[in-house]
């Protein structure tokens, strides 16, 4: 890889890889594997970053990598997950204890579902990206995304401590758009939202 190439990926990697190994986390359940998991696809992403940096959205090509990366994991062994309310580098350090208490239902609760449907819930309200995105990151059609999302949607408002009627301000957070580093409190108050009013 030339100079210039490698300062580019380094970049990437300092820009980027908080919130890889965020959605990482969401995706395994656990610290160490969510930051292996980052590391292994950005090695992939490495080996070819001359063409992905050449894309669009180079970012959308290494968080495909990481989804793909982690069925990957789940068809080599069945994983045992153990979510907590922390997830790496948690934003904010004054929220109160009910707030940490909700986190840790909505992650418990997203432990529970299937692979393919978390990956799905965690893509279109944790990452906020379209149904079309998300099709694309996971190689499926919309319709798909738009019926997996309804079905863990359906199961998150079954798992205990999410099914109470609770209110949640905010519900999709209109003030910042996708890629613009969004804090995780307003990715779990999409997310709160949806699994309490339903998904539209």
């Amino acid at each position: 890889m030339q100079v210039e190439q490698e300062d580019r990926f380094q970049e990437f990697v300092r820009a980027r890889w908080s919130r890889l190994v965020r959605t990482a986390y969401l995706l395994t359940g656990d610290v160490h594997h969510a930051e292996d998991l980052t590391q292994t696809a950005l090695a992939k992403a490495y080996r070819s970053w001359r063409r992905i940096s050449r894309s669009d959205n180079p970012e959308a090509y290494v968080r495909r990598m990481l989804v793909s990366c982690n069925s990957d994991r789940f068809r080599k062994r069945r994983v045992t997950e153990a979510l907590t309310a922390a997830p790496p580098e948690r934003a904010g350090r004054d929220e109160g204890a009910g707030r940490v208490e909700e986190r840790g239902s909505l992650l418990a609760g997203l432990a529970q579902l299937p692979p393919k449907q978390r990956a799905v819930v965690v893509l279109r309200y944790w990452e906020d990206l379209s149904e079309a995105e998300v099709a694309d990151v996971l190689g499926c059609s919309p319709g798909t995304v738009k019926s997996q999302a309804s079905k863990g949607l359906a199961k998150l408002r079954m798992y205990p401590g999410l099914a109470a009627d609770r209110t949640v301000s905010g519900g999709r957070d209109q003030g910042q758009g996708r890629g613009q580093g969004q804090g995780q409190g307003h990715s779990q108050v999409r997310i709160q939202g949806r699994v309490q009013g339903g998904s539209r």
